[in-house]
């Protein structure tokens, strides 16, 4: 492996030696720009080399030059805007960055980067404006979230607020409702805003793609987090009927239908979350009834693999008698009982 060389200390003695310095340096950086035109490298540095000599128009000049050669490259953007900044430019940076996002307006860091330092410098009106002129572009959700909490920031609630219901309207979806709901609540600190924002998901969306499993697991939890045990109770006893997480069926429609496994898994997760929460709020009837039922699908899964199996039917069928439930127990027997054993 090569070694990383230093270049050697030059003493300069007066203004001459020190301008032909600066002539031999800026004569290497040329050279270089001339071999490889296109490595963003060599612009960057020799820039730098023109700013930490105090040479502004000249360090301005080889960003320019370097923009000519690729203008589409938001880390050549990025360095431009960096260098007006660390001296103090601002109208300079507000230009470059200007001119930025009208060239490259889907690249958000460009975007972030702007209102960011259109706040540092406390004008807030002008960072409300650019990120309006952002939102016209319809950017991804971080955007739409980061904008409302600048607004927050500023003590600016209601704008806040309506940010996040703009951005429920363009893009109408379960994930766009979950993140307005979180930031309700966590952000804002609104508890009816949030809770009016989950029911209007459930309401005010499609069914298929409000009644998923995220959905009715974040309500549930939010009711939770309020100490609404009862209502959290009813959304989870609720998206179970609904989703059919108990039932015999359940696994048949699976079969059918094909569902996502991302899906398959937060369904999952809905169960093992109500089974905790009547396990941690519920009475005793109530977890031997969700204890019962997982005992009861987990029969059924024996007996889907191998409906012969005669030692599952009779646990089952003892399972019902302990607990008093003689249609069942009735209806498990008739059930296994029709299963004939096949005839050597």
């Amino acid at each position: 492996q090569e070694k990383h060389r230093l270049d050697p200390i030059v003493k300069v003695h007066d203004a001459e030696e020190y301008q032909s310095h600066l002539r031999d340096r800026r004569k290497h950086f040329e050279d270089n720009i001339r071999y490889r035109r296109d490595h963003i490298g060599n612009w960057v540095k020799y820039a730098r080399f023109e700013e930490d000599n105090k040479e502004f128009e000249r360090a301005r000049s080889v960003f320019e030059r370097s923009l000519e050669v690729d203008h589409r490259s938001s880390e050549l953007w990025i360095r431009y805007t960096q260098f007006e900044m660390r001296n103090e430019f601002i109208n300079h940076a507000r230009n470059i960055f200007d001119r930025a996002v009208q060239i490259l307006p889907r690249v958000d860091q460009l975007w972030y980067k702007y209102v960011f330092m259109e706040e540092m410098v406390g004008d807030i009106p002008k960072c409300r404006a650019v990120w309006e002129r952002w939102m016209k572009w319809l950017p991804d959700d971080n955007a739409w979230t980061s904008y409302a909490r600048f607004e927050t920031r500023c003590k600016q609630h209601g704008k806040a607020e309506s940010v996040m219901r703009r951005y429920v309207n363009e893009f109408p979806s379960a994930r766009s409702f979950l993140r307005f709901a979180k930031w309700a609540e966590f952000d804002l600190g609104n508890i009816s805003l949030a809770r009016e924002i989950f029911e209007a998901c459930l309401t005010d969306l499609e069914p298929e793609e409000a009644y998923q499993a995220r959905v009715f697991k974040q309500f549930s939890s939010f009711e939770e987090r309020q100490g609404e045990h009862e209502r959290a109770r009813v959304i989870y006893k609720y998206a179970i009927k609904l989703l059919k997480l108990e039932s015999s069926e359940a696994q048949n429609e699976k079969n059918e239908i094909d569902e996502p496994d991302y899906e398959k898994n937060k369904r999952a997760e809905l169960y093992l979350a109500y089974i905790a929460f009547e396990k941690k709020y519920g009475d005793r009837q109530g977890i031997e009834g969700v204890i019962l039922t997982k005992q009861r699908n987990e029969y059924k899964k024996r007996l889907d693999a191998d409906e012969h199996d005669y030692d599952s039917w009779f646990e089952w069928a003892k399972l019902e008698a302990e607990h008093g439930n003689e249609l069942e127990v009735r209806d498990v027997y008739e059930q296994a009982i029709s299963k004939i054993p096949p005839s050597d």
